[in-house]
């Protein structure tokens, strides 16, 4: 008869640092500044835009972040998120003085044994971490009757919206590259599903 020890499973657990914290903020602010510049001045004034964008980015951006992180480290994979200080402020440059910018502000750095199908789950729940917000503020847009609220759901939709799709780019180092390689049909199904949000943005702003 053989003994056999049952090796426990190890609990799931997040780990950060101080360092990806300041990287992550550096980065959140960065981009709010840059939404903020494209978006142009609004109704409500460059500071009330910025922070509109720095809440709706920073939900998004963190979002997203923190799915490619727990679905990465519930792999068993240390990683981390890192800034690219370099483009981002090549993003920031190119808002300002040419009215859109590439923006490319870091990536959760991975480290581990990982097969295509869990690197593919790994890059897909970001994009889909930023298509749910973008669905949340749509659903919170039509319970709001003052422009207001109804211009930051808006603009809470169109960030995540836009983050997603971004992301989604099928080549380089984007999420889009790594669920290609893993399934072209999730692929195609995350892709139409956020084309299919920008249309449904416009839906809201033919009810505001």
């Amino acid at each position: 008869m053989a003994v056999i020890k049952l090796r426990k499973k190890k609990k799931f657990s997040i780990s950060t640092s101080s360092t990806e914290i300041q990287h992550l903020i550096i980065s959140w602010l960065s981009i709010a500044l840059i939404f903020t510049i494209l978006n142009g001045v609004s109704r409500y004034g460059y500071l009330i835009s910025f922070f509109i964008a720095a809440f709706t980015v920073g939900l998004g951006f963190l979002c997203h972040e923190a799915a490619h992180k727990f679905v990465a480290q519930k792999y068993g994979c240390f990683a981390e998120f890192r800034a690219d200080f370099p483009m981002l402020i090549i993003a920031v440059v190119m808002a300002v003085f040419f009215g859109f910018t590439f923006v490319a502000p870091g990536a959760v750095w991975i480290h581990g044994n990982v097969t295509r199908q869990s690197n593919g789950k790994i890059s897909a729940a970001g994009p889909i971490t930023n298509f749910v917000l973008a669905i949340i503020f749509f659903l919170l847009a039509l319970l709001f009757s003052n422009p207001f609220m109804i211009y930051f759901c808006a603009t809470g939709m169109l960030i995540n919206t836009v983050l997603g799709l971004f992301n989604m780019i099928p080549f380089w180092i984007f999420d889009g590259s790594k669920i290609w390689r893993w399934s072209i049909p999730v692929y195609l199904v995350m892709a139409a599903f956020g084309v299919g949000l920008i249309f449904l943005r416009k839906l809201l702003f033919q009810m505001m």
